[in-house]
């Protein structure tokens, strides 16, 4: 116990301050719930002992446990070592106690938990220094209970004597008369610890699936009958009678009938007979009636059985859980890898792309940045025909961190580096080799995926590195790594000063980029300027060096690209600017739902001879005209967790003339940490969802006071998130431990509906994809670099029938109640300034009182004080009142 107390004494120490100012609240502990409220437990060290000459077994024996200390020596202890001293826990019961004398008892077996005890109290210390005597009854009663203790007696065995009872057990018992079956099932040793999928299945269309066990008598089985109730009733007598009757063989016969027509006066009388005029007149408007029906619904129509196929799709509506459909992993890489960025191919259905990158930190990059360089940055295409060999690689001069496929032409595609630069794809020439492998083969769109092992990958075909077509400049770009990367809408374009035009080109040929060097970068993918017959020529000479499976799409942006446009998001009058990770532009609605308008543009493009982006300058007329009443503003999220709403248009500095980016129009610090996701609802363009740190946020465009929806803290960071994209009310939300957090706005809101573990390591990317209306995945990625296919289930999938209605009235109802707040926000304010100003004007009054209101208080005031010191002198008895109402001393 001794080097116990040691150590907490060494830590005392070392902080005192806050031990002093937790010892000073806490209340001295005694030991009243053992019956001794005057003991109060202590631990005196080592150095406190020879302080006070209380040593154990020097000064503290086993016949003299105690100590008698002197009140006087523990306040000097106390004022020397101040909270250091051990007698500070019972400083309130050293002061309070009555005698000079405390007695300080040596707790040897640890009674009360610690070494030493304090007697708080003088009766105690005389209980314990004189214990009453106990009297002579209470002896002989001590010395009489021993004799009347009981004592135990084992008992001793004897031998059985029978008297028939076991004959009786005997007939009562019951014992078995068959014999015993005994099955072995035997199965392969491989076959242990293999997924089984059960599955639902006609059992008369598969050979040997169907067998029927029909009842039949089985000998060894018939029981004898020693007991049996029988019930008599009598009946009459019952005669069973059968009668037959004549059979006949059976003839074909036919019969001939011919109309009965009316003859021609006949005709004539009816034509104008008046009941059969009136009968077309009221029969004629139901039949038409009766007729439009017809044309208009499909009376013959089955509702049960279209309700059956809608059911039973997939999955079951009790499925609430994602089922792991297949996964991804890279097995060829040499390096431990980390998914950075998912993006499913617009038209190819079961392509997906990956980007990856090197697990290292900044500083473990710049010490093995020579290995570094001699591996590939690659994006990879996984197909659901293979899924151990990707099916074309993408290179890139640094690890891709974010990627983007082209709205206009999906065989253009996008990314951003860790070290600023953009680069740009062409895979024109490798879309038949893709578009072979997808998955199900020449299937339709509607029909289902096959299972992975039914599949037959075209193993002989090798992975194809695809080589960049451009890079950006290295000087005039982004100086850190490009977080984020959109492609603006094919209607509209921007120039230097952000104002918006129509797009000349007709196809998406701007993008905007945001990175870690507090910048937002907005491109233009088309020449600047009009190429002159010498550019010309010097361009055909510098493409001989260019090797031969590289495309010259964007050969002018080489190494020259250079941003249209930067914006700086500062931090208002400090030199500082934001440092943004995502932005959500007002087109991102529009750009998520073009799946089919770039599969019927991919299909135009394929009949044309040239492609658009192979000829951009024949498409760029000089007039531009201009958009009037576009929102020019967007959604940020930045590295300290802020929500900030901006305008991208530049304005003029009136002192300096410089184009200066326009103050944020709300800023808001939601998030505890870095925002991983901004993103739009795919069904309401005003609805954004961020996701950062340890919570998640709704937004909602034209309110600028706050979130909609501000989630609790979390247990684990959240890393990424994704609106459902048929679900309004629904979200998915990843978790650096692996978890997958499933929100349903229509089910709960303060809370997510359901969690669900996907993998070990941190989710770094989520991606839904629908493949067709009866079957939805969504791919997630960790920071292991693997990719999780998994299938989504019924109840997330398909919405309620007033799911769009619900959570339209939800959200008004959250701005409803933000607009309340603001208004109690503002009376509020007005309440306490008029509390303020009230306040200062009986100040004021107070003030403002003459020199003679003052003197006259005062006077009131002694006077008041001789009439109570007269009275309280009466009372006393040391004035006396005579008779005519004098005051006498009294002697």
């Amino acid at each position: 116990m001794a080097p116990k107390q040691k150590k907490k004494l060494s830590r005392r120490k070392k902080s005192p301050k806050p031990i002093l100012a937790a010892s000073e609240d806490m209340e001295p502990v005694n030991m009243e719930s053992m019956g001794h409220p005057e003991i109060y437990p202590l631990v005196l060290t080592t150095k406190t002992q020879e302080i006070f000459n209380c040593r154990i077994d020097e000064d503290i024996t086993d016949e003299q446990p105690y100590k008698l200390i002197n009140k006087e020596d523990i306040f000097e202890d106390l004022r020397n070592r101040a909270a250091v001293s051990d007698f500070h826990p019972v400083k309130k019961i050293v002061q309070e106690y009555p005698g000079n004398e405390l007695l300080l008892v040596y707790d040897k077996d640890f009674k009360y938990g610690l070494n030493f005890y304090l007697i708080g109290t003088e009766e105690g210390k005389e209980n314990y220094l004189n214990p009453p005597e106990v009297s002579e009854e209470q002896e002989e009663y001590k010395e009489y209970i021993p004799e009347d203790v009981y004592i135990y007696k084992p008992p001793v065995s004897k031998p059985w004597v029978s008297l028939g009872s076991e004959k009786e057990i005997e007939e009562e018992s019951v014992t078995e008369s068959t014999k015993q079956i005994t099955y072995m099932i035997s199965r392969k040793r491989s076959e242990f610890g293999a997924p089984i999928k059960f599955s639902d299945q006609n059992a008369s269309s598969v050979k040997d699936a169907y067998i029927e066990c029909t009842a039949y008598p089985d000998k060894n089985f018939t029981l004898k009958q020693l007991e049996k109730d029988v019930g008599m009733q009598v009946i009459p007598q019952i005669k069973d009678i059968s009668t037959q009757t004549k059979w006949t063989y059976p003839k074909n016969a036919t019969t001939q009938y011919y109309p009965r027509e009316f003859s021609e006066e006949e005709k004539e009388t009816l034509k104008q007979s008046k009941p059969l005029v009136d009968f077309l007149n009221n029969a004629s408007i139901s039949v038409e009636i009766a007729l439009q029906q017809n044309e208009i619904t499909n009376t013959f129509i089955d509702d049960w059985k279209h309700l059956a196929e809608e059911e039973g799709t997939f999955g079951d509506k009790t499925d609430t859980h994602l089922k792991e459909y297949q996964s991804f992993t890279d097995l060829h890489s040499p390096t431990e890898k980390m998914i950075t960025c998912v993006s499913w191919h617009p038209t190819i259905y079961g392509l997906i792309a990956v980007s990856v990158a090197v697990r290292l930190s900044f500083e473990d990059r710049v010490h093995f940045s020579g290995k570094l360089l001699l591996q590939p940055s690659l994006i990879l295409f996984w197909s659901f025909s293979d899924p151990i060999h990707p099916q074309l690689m993408l290179e890139s001069p640094d690890d891709i961190f974010c990627f983007k496929f082209c709205p206009s032409d999906p065989n253009i595609i996008a990314g951003g580096c860790i070290n600023g630069q953009i680069v740009m794809w062409d895979i024109t020439a490798h879309a038949d080799r893709i578009e072979n492998v997808k998955a199900g083969g020449s299937r339709s769109k509607k029909a289902t995926l096959k299972p992975m092992f039914l599949l037959e990958p075209e193993s002989n075909k090798e992975a194809m590195y695809i080589r960049h077509c451009a890079v950006s400049s290295i000087e005039n770009g982004h100086k850190k790594v490009i977080t984020d990367i959109h492609w603006l809408s094919d209607t509209f374009e921007i120039n230097r000063m952000g104002s918006v035009f129509e797009n000349r080109s007709g196809i998406c040929c701007q993008l905007v980029t945001c990175s870690a060097d507090c910048t937002i970068c907005f491109w233009d993918i088309r020449p600047q300027k009009p190429l002159t017959p010498q550019t010309t020529e010097k361009k055909k000479e510098e493409s001989i060096e260019i090797p031969f499976d590289v495309p010259s799409t964007f050969l002018h942006l080489d190494l020259s690209w250079k941003p249209l446009t930067k914006v700086r998001l500062s931090k208002g009058e400090t030199s500082l600017d934001h440092c943004p990770t995502k932005i959500s532009l007002k087109e991102d609605h529009l750009l998520c739902k073009t799946q089919d308008k770039v599969l019927a543009q991919s299909k135009t493009a394929k009949a044309e001879e040239m492609n658009p982006y192979h000829n951009l300058e024949s498409r760029m007329p000089n007039l531009l005209k201009p958009i009037d009443d576009f929102c020019t503003k967007f959604f940020v999220g930045t590295e300290e967790g802020e929500v900030i709403y901006t305008d991208w248009k530049m304005e003029k500095d009136p002192e300096t003339g410089r184009l200066m980016p326009k103050k944020p129009v709300s800023l808001h610090t939601i998030h505890d940490g870095i925002v991983h996701t901004i993103q739009r609802s795919p069904f309401y363009d005003d609805i954004i969802l961020t996701v950062g740190g340890w919570n998640v946020a709704i937004w909602k465009e034209s309110v600028m006071t706050g979130p909609l929806l501000q989630s609790c803290c979390a247990p684990k960071r959240y890393t990424s998130g994704h609106w459902s994209l048929t679900r309004p009310g629904v979200f998915y939300i990843g978790r650096e431990d692996g978890y997958i957090d499933i929100w349903d706005l229509l089910e709960k809101t303060h809370e997510p509906a359901q969690s669900q573990n996907i993998c070990i390591t941190m989710i770094t990317c989520i991606k839904p994809w629908i493949f067709s209306p009866k079957q939805q995945f969504i791919a997630i990625a960790d920071y292991y670099g693997t990719l999780h296919i998994l299938e989504i289930p019924w109840t997330l999938s398909r919405p309620s029938t007033n799911e769009m209605t619900s959570i339209n009235h939800y959200f008004e109802r959250e701005v409803k109640h933000l607009e309340y707040v603001e208004q109690r926000k503002k009376i509020r304010e007005q309440e306490k300034k008029e509390m303020e100003q009230e306040m200062a004007k009986k100040k004021v009054k107070i003030y403002q009182k003459s020199k003679e209101q003052m003197e006259a208080e005062l006077k009131m005031d002694y006077e008041s004080y001789l009439e109570l010191e007269k009275t309280v002198l009466i009372n006393l008895g040391l004035i006396r009142v005579t008779e005519k109402g004098s005051y006498s001393d009294v002697m």
